[in-house]
């Protein structure tokens, strides 16, 4: 039961604090010990009929006490603009008394602009996600000392530089939910490969709340429906520890109801919020979704490419749209689009090359161009993907001269 409700109230736990104490060492402190004090008392005396409001209350305790203990209250009042009533306040705080939900405050405040991205990712993780500074480490591949002190330097500075705990005014919410949604959807994306699905997870929770959140914001539902929609295919993407492409992979395998609430999503975006139907995600979610429908239509799944390439500009979006004009039009016609863009350094840019050459016959471009992808690409299933499509080649070669 604990470990349920951590997974699900601790971003609504720690944001309440930090709106409270405006420190996220400080509450972050504060909520390891409540939950702590949890463990140890739910199991003797039981679950208390408010969890959520149990845990806010006793960590604001907490918070009171350690700041008492270091004799710091008034300066603590004075920095947080606000006086701190102890004894009405204690009273107060049982199991059911009602906190603001503070979750967006925060999570604006952890994607606020001055802070870097990848400090942006991490501290949405710890502290939205609830996950564990070794668990982020893990995640990113990188040393738990190096994850640690890149947390610590941003919580640091959200504090010294006095970003605030706030939802940006009108004239800044589109240009800083733009970002808020990247950095969810950045963490969606790291959790694609094979074995690091948590990741996958942990943004679609996350998403969840965003729409929870801002009921009205159609790209947070659009993003929140992309993100359902592929996750929805993860279970058969990789067999055996090896990568199957979308045509191959077992459809019953398939998620049908993360699928289902992907579409009621995106139609809702769709219908309500007609006036934002040309939002990124929304496009994408609804690429993703024709991807999934058979059979497949490459003539919307261009056109929405095309229009998506107007709003981002994005070569790697042109790659996309040369992907399905050459299942319309053939392969040369792909590939003429593919030869005008500038992605040298981009493997899914080679393989693609590499594929519509091979399906040219012209199998030493197409040599070359699996070669470095393959070089591009970490070790893994890609990896050895893109060797036996390259070992295929030869073998092709073989035959014909046998």
């Amino acid at each position: 039961m604990l470990e349920q409700v951590f997974r699900d109230d601790w971003g609504r736990v720690l944001a309440s604090l930090v709106g409270f104490l405006g420190d996220i060492e400080l509450a972050e402190d504060a909520a390891q010990e409540a939950f702590a004090t949890a463990a140890e008392r739910w199991h003797r005396d039981g679950t208390p009929a408010h969890p959520t409001g149990w845990l806010i209350a006793t960590a604001r305790n907490r918070a009171i006490d350690r700041i008492r203990r270091e004799r710091t209250l008034a300066a603590k009042t004075e920095q947080l603009g606000r006086e701190l009533r102890i004894e009405p306040r204690e009273a107060a705080m049982d199991e059911t008394t009602t906190f603001p939900d503070e979750r967006l405050e925060l999570i604006f405040t952890c994607c606020h602009p001055a802070l870097a991205l990848d400090a942006q990712v991490g501290l949405t993780l710890r502290t939205l996600g609830g996950l564990s500074t070794e668990e982020i480490a893990r995640a990113f591949l990188v040393p738990l000392e190096t994850m640690s002190k890149r947390l610590t330097r941003a919580k640091h500075k959200i504090r010294d530089a006095g970003i605030p705990f706030a939802v940006p005014p009108d004239d800044l919410l589109p240009e800083r939910l733009d970002a808020v949604l990247a950095v969810v959807y950045l963490i969606f994306n790291e959790g694609w490969g094979p074995g690091r699905v948590d990741l996958s997870i942990e943004a679609i929770r996350l998403g969840r709340s965003l729409v929870e959140l801002m009921p009205d914001e159609a790209q947070a539902h659009a993003l929140l429906a992309l993100m359902l929609i592929n996750h929805a295919r993860s279970g058969a993407r990789f067999q055996g520890g090896e990568l199957v492409l979308l045509d191959d992979q077992d459809r019953s395998l398939w998620d049908q109801h993360q699928i289902e609430a992907g579409r009621e999503l995106l139609e809702r975006a769709l219908t309500v919020h007609g006036s934002e139907a040309g939002g990124t995600y929304l496009i994408q979610a609804a690429i993703a979704d024709l991807h999934l429908r058979e059979p497949r239509d490459w003539a919307k799944i261009a056109l929405l490419y095309r229009r998506l390439e107007r709003i981002s500009g994005s070569p790697v979006v042109a790659m996309n749209r040369a992907i399905a004009v050459a299942e319309l039009e053939g392969p040369e016609a792909g590939l003429a689009l593919l030869d005008g863009l500038v992605l040298d350094d981009y493997r899914y840019y080679h393989s693609t090359r590499a594929d519509l050459l091979r399906r040219l016959g012209r199998n030493d471009d197409a040599r070359a161009a699996y070669a470095r992808a393959i070089e591009l690409t970490q070790p893994g299933p890609e990896q050895r993907f893109l060797e036996r499509r390259l070992a295929g080649l030869s073998e092709t070669e073989d035959l014909r001269r046998a």
